[in-house]
């Protein structure tokens, strides 16, 4: 499994499809048979607590993109401060059984793990 992090609007997406992904492999939110997960974090926030149950259907992607959300300010509302954790910790696990880990920066891939 590839993890692709970054920035929101970092070229993410743009690197993914780079490495022969089309539209039609990848899917926006939701777990399914195509091999290219996009926005984990949109899943993540929408049920922080249960994030761990996402992870070994995780692994079995191909590629799995998240936008970076623990960054800049502290959310002030306690739901969006549980599920930037929750992200960042699933993150943690993903880059760490994943093959590679690429960080986007203004469409610039970084390989910080391979």
């Amino acid at each position: 499994m590839i993890l692709v992090i970054g920035a929101i609007a970092s070229g993410k997406l743009e690197y993914v499809k780079s490495l022969g992904y089309s539209d039609s492999d990848i899917a926006d939110g939701v777990l399914d048979e195509r091999p290219v997960l996009n926005n984990l974090q949109d899943m993540v926030f929408s049920d922080p607590a249960g994030s761990d149950k996402l992870y070994d259907a995780l692994l079995k992607k191909e590629v799995v993109i998240c936008n970076e959300v623990g960054s800049g300010i502290i959310p002030f509302q306690r739901t969006d401060r549980e599920a930037r954790e929750a992200t960042g910790r699933l993150c943690n696990r993903l880059a760490q059984a994943a093959e590679r880990v690429v960080r986007l920066v203004c469409g610039i891939p970084i390989v910080i793990k391979e």
